[in-house]
């Protein structure tokens, strides 16, 4: 569905949506990692929050160490709930699960091939990719991507090798392409505000969702702060 209809944000420059397919990204994306996966109850947490999220948002299944056959299965299950909720199951990396689990894109990392060299294997999927530099966003883009995940913006846990990169990196990578610009990196609620007055599309959170003893809850927090705002396209 086209984002035309979404307002603009504050600094006048209209939410994109993909440059190919004019497909509606989501606007919130919960991300996990190795720690979120092999906990027992990670299925019933991520059907919440998948439910909670709706069509705005998206369940990325990320894990460097879990063996494939179980991220099969868990990706599996969850694509029931991508059907059922109209929230995104996006792979991390792995494009073979995602095609063979029906989810909806796969998030291309430094570890994975190319966006150009996936979008010729991978035709029916979403494809966004993580990036760190103006260079690696215009890259991306050139190459078919259909948005970008930059971070880290704000200090975080997840990264103890520096400070987030801040408000100025964002608006550099900002320019650097016409992509959906997805924040990530210790994006809280209150952040939301000024993201999307420079003209982020949307964020993505990891233990800001799932380190909450209330999963659900912390999603719905992050999409009510979008809607706030006036971001409830779609």
């Amino acid at each position: 569905m086209s984002d035309a209809s979404a307002p603009q944000s504050d600094s006048g420059t209209e939410p994109k949506a993909s440059l190919d397919t004019g497909a509606e990204i989501p606007r919130v994306h919960a991300v996990t990692d190795d720690t979120i996966v092999v906990r027992a109850d990670f299925v019933e947490r991520a059907r919440a929050v998948m439910r909670a999220l709706g069509a705005r948002g998206a369940v990325h299944l990320r894990a460097h160490i879990v063996p494939a056959a179980r991220l099969y299965t868990l990706a599996l299950e969850l694509a029931i709930t991508q059907r059922e909720s109209g929230c995104w199951l996006v792979m991390n990396d792995r494009i073979d699960i995602a095609l063979a689990a029906s989810a909806r894109g796969v998030q291309l990392t430094s570890r994975s091939m190319g966006v150009a060299d996936a979008r010729t294997i991978a035709l029916s999927l979403m494809l966004g990719a993580s990036v760190h530099a103006p260079e690696s966003a215009k890259t991306a883009e050139d190459e078919g991507a259909d948005w970008v995940v930059a971070g880290h913006v704000f200090d975080t846990k997840s990264h103890t090798e520096g400070n987030g990169r801040g408000m100025p990196f964002i608006q550099t990578l900002l320019a650097a392409t016409r992509l959906p610009v997805i924040a990530i990196g210790g994006v809280k609620p209150h952040h939301i505000a000024a993201l999307r007055a420079a003209g982020v599309y949307g964020i993505a959170a990891i233990t800001g969702i799932w380190g909450a003893e209330n999963a659900e809850r912390a999603a719905t927090d992050y999409l009510s702060a979008y809607d706030t705002l006036g971001g409830t396209a779609g």
